[in-house]
């Protein structure tokens, strides 16, 4: 992997009814039904709406071979009308319903948590190696002939592993970890290599982002060692829906998007399948842009370890670095006075006659030309303001620096002034690219001082924002380097006002998992498994918490990844049956099969307990 240089990692090529992916194919963009498979009218006019909106493949689940079967059905009605877009079955639990779906459709996706293992229970097991051989031999049983069959129907499949659906026996031996969810995957992946079978993608998705990119990066780095080259589908589950949906999407498939890695990719937003397709391709199409860009010639530090990051060691200035949170920089030098009251930002750089009108920030920054010690703020210097940023006697002095100006005198300043802080620029169309190289170069140089990311985007929509700075800043973050960001936008062309923009920048924080400063929730899209209202549950729940910070509440459609996907969340809310609810306090269920309509408020109960409280 080049760090510095995009580049598309060349997968194998898989073939999906008329739509193959891999190779050097575009990346693929999918998703996924809401309604019930069974319900043939639905889930046409469903597949439809999604196909016109630029969806590539249509998945549907299938919960049994009634499901299964019927996804013939939906195939054939399709077909008449026009749209042959390849059809996905979507398998939990059931191996039988994964043969029937293949006899129908172009690709069937199989959980290896719980295609041969039973039900998740967050059960410890002692595996001995000749009884944990034998589990492995139960899959070979089950999925050889799945194979063969999927040979002969010219079906390909996808393994895709799930973080909230590693069986037990994983668990076991190897917790709950990437490596447990790449192992989870390669039992499987080794089978289709040993039987020749190359008609594979895989996945290994996480709602936790972190978690999600080093997973993939360690399968990457996994399928090298053992000669594979499968293609990768990305998502990230339970992103949730609106602003938070689209940040944390972009943040972990993003990430991986830069790296090169990902053949198709799903936008899993708590909303209508058809409002992913848009984000998907704008997610895609901005990746796309760093092909073919001028060399950055820059060197990797050996230092740095893709798949096991830690936060970068720096020196704390006036509250910026070290061990603390990242801050968030509100570019305010145009006079702009919004703010959220629950997510002030840290830092505001102004002109020194619109600081006092600012009273909700203790924290200012202004350019150097216009400082004194009587401003009560500090100084940003250019590069050509050195000499003075060293006579300067600022507690906190920023310079403002990118990847090119970092000679040996930079860096021997950035070492011995302590009171120095770095704001890191980049007009390079690689911004991830050129400001790796720069952090790379501190870490060589085992320069401690702080950095500030900065970023200005020139976009008309608010949803573009959103995206391009949460795959560029969490990127970075997720590189485990950073003490804060700054995001500027031309106000005149997005209508973005400087609140706006603070909310983004402690959105992609928080989904890059560096800064909690507002609730937290971990919501599947829905599938045909949901049997609740749940966007209309999310909103219920949502408007009933969200001045709740820090808390962590998992709203899940089903079981399949209800407990485990939400593990680390302080509560819960899963589907039980039709209109039947159960509600969780981290993984132990405390409520089962409440009825919907009493459902959140029983959440809301359970949270204000006062030994929750």
């Amino acid at each position: 992997m080049d760090y510095f240089s995009y580049k598309r990692r060349l997968s194998s090529v898989v073939q999906t009814g008329n739509t193959p992916l891999g190779g050097t194919y575009p990346i693929r963009i999918q998703s996924m039904t809401n309604v019930s498979t069974m319900d043939t009218g639905a889930a046409v006019d469903q597949a439809i709406r999604m196909i016109k909106a630029g969806a590539e493949y249509v998945r549907f689940t299938a919960r049994g071979e009634r499901e299964a079967q019927n996804l013939r059905n939906i195939r054939k009605e399709l077909d008449k009308k026009g749209y042959d877009a390849p059809l996905i079955a979507d398998i939990h639990f059931n191996p039988k319903a994964a043969d029937m779906a293949a006899l129908y459709v172009e690709k069937v996706r199989i959980n290896p948590g719980n295609y041969v293992d039973k039900s998740r229970k967050f059960e410890r097991i002692a595996y001995s190696d000749k009884d944990y051989t034998k589990e492995l031999q139960k899959i070979r049983d089950r999925f050889v002939p799945f194979l063969k069959l999927c040979r002969e129907n010219n079906t390909a499949i996808r393994i895709g592993v799930n973080h909230g659906s590693l069986s037990d026996r994983i668990m076991s031996r190897y917790g709950d970890t990437p490596e447990g969810m790449v192992e989870s995957c390669m039992e499987f992946l080794r089978l289709c290599a040993d039987e020749k079978f190359d008609n594979v993608v895989i996945s290994v998705k996480a709602s936790n982002t972190v978690v999600m990119i080093s997973a993939v990066r360690l399968l990457v780095r996994t399928m090298d060692t053992e000669g594979m080259n499968y293609p990768l589908h990305l998502g990230v589950t339970e992103a949730g829906d609106g602003e938070d949906g689209r940040i944390k999407s972009a943040v972990g498939i993003g990430a991986l998007l830069v790296d090169g890695y990902g053949d198709t990719i799903r936008v899993s937003l708590s909303e209508e399948p058809e409002a992913e397709i848009p984000v998907a391709r704008k997610l895609v199409d901005y990746v796309a842009e760093l092909g073919n860009h001028s060399p950055i010639n820059a060197v990797a530090s050996p230092l740095y370890d893709p798949i096991h990051t830690s936060r970068r060691k720096s020196r704390v200035v006036h509250g910026i670095g070290g061990d603390l949170p990242p801050v968030v920089l509100s570019d305010r030098t145009d006079g702009d006075k919004t703010v959220d009251n629950n997510l002030k930002p840290d830092w505001i750089y102004a002109t020194p006659e619109n600081i006092s009108g600012m009273p909700f920030c203790e924290n200012y920054i202004i350019d150097a030309k216009n400082w004194n010690s009587q401003t009560g703020a500090f100084p940003c210097f250019s590069i050509s303001e050195r000499d003075e940023l060293i006579k300067c006697n600022a507690k906190a002095k920023f310079i403002s620096l990118t990847y090119n100006d970092l000679n040996k005198e930079i860096i021997r300043l950035l070492q011995t002034d302590k009171n120095t802080i770095a704001i890191v620029n980049s007009s390079h169309i690689n911004y991830i690219g050129e400001t790796r190289a720069f952090m790379h170069r501190l870490l060589d140089e085992s320069c401690d001082v702080p950095v500030i990311f900065r970023r200005k985007y020139d976009d008309t929509d608010r949803e573009s924002i959103q995206i391009k700075a949460a795959v560029d800043f969490g990127t970075l973050l997720a590189d485990g380097f950073g003490n804060g960001i700054m995001l500027c936008n031309n106000k005149d062309k997005s209508g973005c006002d400087a609140k706006i923009l603070d909310n983004y920048m402690f959105g992609i924080l928080q989904a890059a998992r560096v800064r909690i400063s507002k609730t937290e929730y971990i919501s599947c899209p829905g599938c045909g498994r949901t049997l609740f209202g749940l966007q209309k549950t999310i909103a219920q729940v949502k408007a009933a918490t969200s001045q709740m910070k820090g808390l962590k509440i998992g709203i899940m459609g089903c079981i399949v990844n209800g407990p485990g996907e939400m593990a680390d969340a302080d509560y819960g809310y899963v589907g039980a049956g039709r209109g039947r609810v159960s509600l969780y306090k981290g993984k132990e269920c405390i409520l089962k099969n409440i009825p919907e309509e009493e459902a959140v408020t029983k959440l809301i109960e359970l949270i204000n307990k006062p030994e929750n409280v």
